[in-house]
């Protein structure tokens, strides 16, 4: 209820006016609930059921070489089973889609040869020969080792439209890709160290 006084009963245009702006206050305030409330990635949004059940991936020696093109089970698990597998940072940015502090895990201006493996299920994900110094204090490549090895969806989150990047076979959160990155791609695939592990060649 909203209260009234005499000079507002005298003045309906004034009472209209307060009435107005406040409902308009409302909408606002709703629209933004609203918004945060659908704004998850879509891939953590997606029911298990839309996720598919088989998915092609390739396969990759730690030194790089492109083996064999596999039609595999997706990778699905209870959360309690992730939490037992995984570190609490590591559940965290690829099991509920958060971020790392920048600087804080695996040093970006490492440029040792092999190859970054998704911590979840071991897919191979990017090579060594692809990483570069964006500046950032987060691993950043220019191109994946595959794209049939990863997914892009689209991210609304933090009222921004991003495109998230996730393990094609386990779905785990890696980070985002931007069109700010060198040639020969132009792109930047940002990913959150401890959604990977490094496997050095031998």
């Amino acid at each position: 209820m909203f209260s009234s006084n005499k000079k507002d009963d005298q003045n309906p245009s004034s009472a209209s006016r307060r009435v107005f702006l406040i409902a308009s206050g409302v909408g606002v305030a709703g629209l933004v609930l609203s918004y945060f409330h659908k704004s998850a990635p879509i891939h953590v949004e997606a029911a298990a059921a839309e996720l598919p059940k088989m998915v092609k991936i390739v396969e990759f020696t730690d030194a790089g070489q492109r083996k064999d093109t596999v039609t595999v089970a997706r990778i699905a698990k209870t959360e309690g089973e992730w939490r037992k597998q995984l570190t609490p940072d590591s559940f965290e940015i690829t099991r509920l889609s958060g971020t790392e502090r920048p600087y804080t895990n695996e040093d970006p201006s490492n440029h040792q040869k092999g190859v970054f493996r998704c911590i979840c299920c071991d897919t191979a994900l990017f090579n060594s020969n692809t990483k570069f110094n964006s500046g950032t204090g987060w691993p950043s490549f220019w191109e994946p080792i595959a794209k049939e090895n990863v997914l892009e969806t689209t991210d609304n989150s933090l009222l921004m439209v991003r495109t998230a990047v996730s393990c094609r076979l386990c779905d785990a959160h890696l980070g985002h890709v931007f069109d700010d990155g060198p040639n020969p791609t132009g792109l930047r695939y940002c990913m959150n160290s401890v959604a990977m592990r490094f496997a050095k060649t031998s």
